[in-house]
C-alpha cells in the first residue's frame, strides 16, 4: 500500500509540473505577444545608381512577385501546419542553397520591382539565417525596403521539433528610386490562433513618375491559417481603401504579393478545393481596379501554371494539389502587357514567382 501511495505521490508531482509548466508558458505566450506598430515608416536603403531616375508614361516596365517560404521548401518538404511534417528547413546548407537559387532566378528575369514574401531575418525554423542579405546581394543596384512582418515568441510545437522564434517579413527591390515606404498592421485574429498565423501586414511605397504622379506599390502577405471571414473581409475592405485613396490622388497602383485566395476562381465557382482557398471576392475590389489575370482570356488563364501548391507532402506532379494565391491588382491607368507564372516545379518555394510587364498610361 504504501508503495502504491508513493508511486501514486511520484505522478501526481509530475503532472503538477507539467501543469505548471504549461501554465508558464501561456503566460510567456501572451506576455510576449505584440503587433508591429500600424502606420510604420520604412528605412528605403538606397543603391539606385541615378537617383533621380523617374517612370515615364508609355514605357515598358515589369515586376515579379514570389513567396520564397523562408528557404524550407524544396519539392520534398512537407510543413507541420499544411499537415505535413517538418517545422524546420532541412538543414543551414539546404536554407542558403534554396534561398541563394530563389534570388538568382529573380535577378534572372531582371524586373523593374521585385516583391519577395517570407523572408527571415533571424528564425528558429531557417538556422537564423538573414536571408535578406542574400537577396540583397543577387539582386545589386537596387533600391531595398524590408517590411517586418511578425517577431514571434517561442512557439513549442510540435514537440518533436518546435517551430521556435520566427522574425520574417516583407522585401520590395526597386530599380527606380523609393521615396517614401510605409507599413501596415493587416486586421488579425485575437483568438489562440494568432500565435500560429501571427501578424500580417503590407507595405506602401512611392516611386515617382516624370508626370508629377507616382507609382504607388503595395506588396503583401495576407492571412493563411484559421482566418474568420469577417478577418479576411477586414483585410480586404482595408487594403482596397488605402488603394482607392492613392488612385484618387492621381496615382498609379501596383498591388502584388500572396493573397492567399485563389485567384483562377470566380466567387461562385463550385469547383471542389481545399477548404482554405476561398476565390477572391471580386466584388470587394473599388472601380478602376482588377486583377491581371482576369485580363486573360478564359483559356489563357486556365492554362496558367499554379503558383503555389500544398504542402501537406512532398510535391509529386499530378497528385500534389496546386492552386494560384499569386499574383497582381493594377489601376486602370496601368496596362498590362504580359502575365506569366513561371514554372520552375516549385524548385525553391512552396510558391513559383508571377511576371508581369506593363506601361504607365
Amino acid at each position: 500500500m504504501k508503495r502504491i501511495k508513493k508511486i501514486f505521490k511520484i505522478i501526481g508531482i509530475i503532472i503538477g509540473i507539467l501543469v505548471i509548466a504549461l501554465l508558464a508558458y501561456l503566460i510567456y505566450l501572451y506576455a510576449s505577444y505584440h503587433r508591429i506598430e500600424d502606420n510604420l515608416p520604412l528605412e528605403v536603403e538606397s543603391r539606385v545608381e541615378q537617383a533621380d531616375a523617374k517612370l515615364t508614361t508609355g514605357k515598358e516596365y515589369s515586376a515579379l512577385t514570389y513567396n520564397i517560404g523562408f528557404g524550407a521548401y524544396t519539392p520534398e518538404f512537407s510543413f507541420f501546419m499544411d499537415g505535413g511534417k517538418s517545422s524546420w528547413a532541412k538543414s543551414k546548407d539546404s536554407v542558403l542553397e534554396t534561398v541563394q537559387g530563389a534570388g538568382e532566378l529573380v535577378a534572372s528575369y531582371d524586373p523593374d520591382f521585385a516583391l519577395i514574401e517570407e523572408v527571415d531575418l533571424d528564425s528558429t525554423r531557417s538556422y537564423h539565417v538573414n536571408e535578406y542579405s542574400i537577396l540583397k546581394d543577387c539582386m545589386q543596384n537596387y533600391d531595398c525596403v524590408f517590411a517586418q512582418n511578425y517577431d514571434s515568441a517561442f512557439l513549442f510545437y510540435p514537440f518533436t521539433q518546435p517551430h521556435g522564434s520566427s522574425k520574417s517579413g516583407l522585401a520590395l527591390f526597386s530599380r527606380y528610386p523609393v521615396t517614401d515606404s510605409l507599413r501596415r498592421s493587416f486586421p488579425v485574429s485575437t483568438s489562440f490562433s494568432k500565435f500560429f498565423d501571427l501578424d500580417r501586414c503590407y507595405s506602401i511605397s512611392r516611386v515617382p513618375v516624370d508626370n508629377g504622379k507616382e507609382l504607388v506599390i503595395f506588396e503583401l502577405h495576407m492571412s493563411a491559417y484559421g482566418n474568420s471571414d469577417e478577418i479576411r473581409g477586414d483585410q480586404i475592405q482595408m487594403l482596397t481603401a488605402d488603394m482607392k485613396k492613392e488612385y484618387d490622388a492621381g496615382n498609379y497602383v501596383l498591388c502584388g504579393g500572396d493573397f492567399n485566395h485563389d485567384l483562377k476562381a470566380a466567387e461562385d465557382d463550385s469547383t471542389e478545393r481545399e477548404s482554405w482557398a476561398y476565390p477572391f471576392p471580386r466584388r470587394e475590389l473599388p472601380d478602376h481596379f482588377s486583377f491581371c489575370i482576369d485580363q486573360l482570356s478564359d483559356e489563357e488563364r486556365a492554362s496558367l501554371w499554379d503558383s503555389a501548391r500544398n504542402a501537406d507532402m512532398e510535391y509529386i506532379p499530378g497528385e500534389t494539389y496546386t492552386v494560384t494565391l499569386d499574383g497582381f491588382i493594377v489601376s486602370d491607368n496601368i496596362e498590362c502587357l504580359k502575365y506569366q507564372n513561371i514554372n520552375t516545379g516549385y524548385s525553391y518555394s512552396d510558391h513559383d514567382p508571377v511576371y508581369v510587364q506593363f506601361k504607365l498610361k
